[in-house]
């Protein structure tokens, strides 16, 4: 004989929820991985880094890829199948500017990953990179203003969640 389980109707998730808080979860996770990242290479930027601080950076760097990745497939995601309808997020400026910004802080980026690229040549060969004060300096501003455009991201869409920017 089987036993029924029987769950209080709490408990029972409609369709699509699931996948939907996913997606919503991972989002929001890996966005605060990126935030994260970027608040450590500002910490450990510094002139002629040891060695330890020089691959911390590489590797915090990669995370902040994989993570800057995951919000845009799941921005994508969220945008296409499990948010709002595509409609309430492309007729929206907010959403514009929301994209507009992430794009220049991946832009602004670059610039960094580059650098940190380069030092993992020198990092392999047991040799230190070579950063100047005025690199570390630059790195820093970089960093600064990536950090300020993230930080304008959830402001902007807090408000766009609750439908300023929409038309009519």
């Amino acid at each position: 004989m089987t036993a029924l389980v029987h769950l209080p109707a709490a408990l029972v998730l409609p369709t699509g929820v699931l996948p939907s808080a996913a997606v919503a979860y991972v989002h929001y996770l890996s966005f605060m991985v990126c935030f994260g990242a970027l608040v450590l290479e500002r910490r450990l930027i510094r002139p002629d880094p040891d060695r330890s601080v020089a691959i911390t950076m590489v590797i915090t760097d990669i995370v902040y890829g994989i993570a800057a990745l995951l919000v845009l497939l799941s921005g994508i995601l969220r945008v296409l199948h499990y948010g709002q309808g595509s409609s309430f997020y492309t007729e929206n400026p907010l959403f514009w500017w929301k994209v507009g910004v992430y794009l220049t802080v991946g832009a602004l980026s670059l610039y960094p990953t580059v650098t940190y690229i380069l030092w993992a040549l020198p990092l392999r060969r047991g040799e230190l990179p070579k950063v100047s004060q005025s690199l570390a300096t630059r790195l820093g501003w970089i960093l600064n203003i990536e950090l300020v455009g993230f930080a304008t991201i959830p402001l902007l869409a807090t408000l766009m969640a609750r439908g300023v920017g929409l038309p009519g």
